[in-house]
């Protein structure tokens, strides 16, 4: 196994006065799939928002290869090679799909320019032919994912990754996932995947964080929890 990536310890956040995460901690091989999973309510897109700065914690610590992130604004931390892609769209409308993957790239080193486009821009919306010059509100995300492939853009080393599969069909739900583990063996993708649906995310995953309550009450491969019988009754209700 890798060593750690993303290190996290005794993270505390929430959004008021009683927390919503307590003393959460774990830590992400460079180059795996962690799958966030646990009922509506246990915590998982708060972890996220917190892992990206987006709700500041109360205590803890954040670290990615060794860098600690607590604290650092969120627009700086695709310096840092990390990118989150939160629940829901997010794409701007009044610009072409090109545009979009565009301002996606804007954190690289070297930001594409209208005169040299990004290579991965091409990829990106070569994906979605005749895409490029349509309107932003013209992609559905079982169409395009486009708020996935404009944070991609950006060549993070870590993705926050925040329910992909919400709404979208059965078919487009595996592509996602395949697309998902391609990128970590090609290109040593590390990934924090926030999945209410278990039976999409396990298969893809290294080792699953199961939170209930705010707190991680499994932490193991997520090989070893796709087969554990009790799983679903116990952290999904189901």
């Amino acid at each position: 196994m890798s060593a750690p990536l993303l290190r996290v310890e005794s993270l505390t956040a929430g959004y008021g006065a009683a927390p919503v995460l307590q003393d959460v901690a774990f830590v992400v091989p460079a180059g795996t799939i962690a799958a966030v999973v646990g009922p509506n309510g246990a915590g998982k897109t708060t972890l996220l928002r917190a892992l990206s700065g987006s709700l500041p914690s109360i205590q803890g610590t954040i670290s990615v290869s060794g860098t600690s992130l607590r604290g650092v604004p969120t627009e700086k931390l695709v310096h840092h090679g990390v990118a989150h892609v939160p629940e829901g769209r997010g794409v701007i409308g009044e610009l072409t799909v090109d545009e979009n993957l565009r301002l996606g790239g804007c954190g690289e080193r070297i930001a594409p320019t209208p005169s040299v486009p990004s290579r991965k821009c091409t990829r990106c919306s070569s994906r979605s032919p005749g895409a490029a010059t349509a309107r932003g509100t013209s992609l559905r995300r079982g169409t395009a994912n486009a708020r996935d492939r404009t944070r991609l853009v950006a060549r993070p080393t870590l993705l926050l990754l925040d329910e992909p599969s919400l709404g979208l069909a059965p078919r487009i739900v595996d592509l996602i996932m395949t697309t998902l583990r391609d990128l970590r063996d090609r290109t040593g993708l590390t990934v924090v995947l926030v999945e209410q649906n278990a039976h999409s995310a396990l298969p893809i995953s290294d080792q699953a964080i199961v939170l209930s309550l705010g707190r991680v009450a499994i932490a193991t491969s997520a090989a070893e929890l796709a087969h554990d019988p009790e799983f679903r009754t116990t952290y999904l209700g189901f």
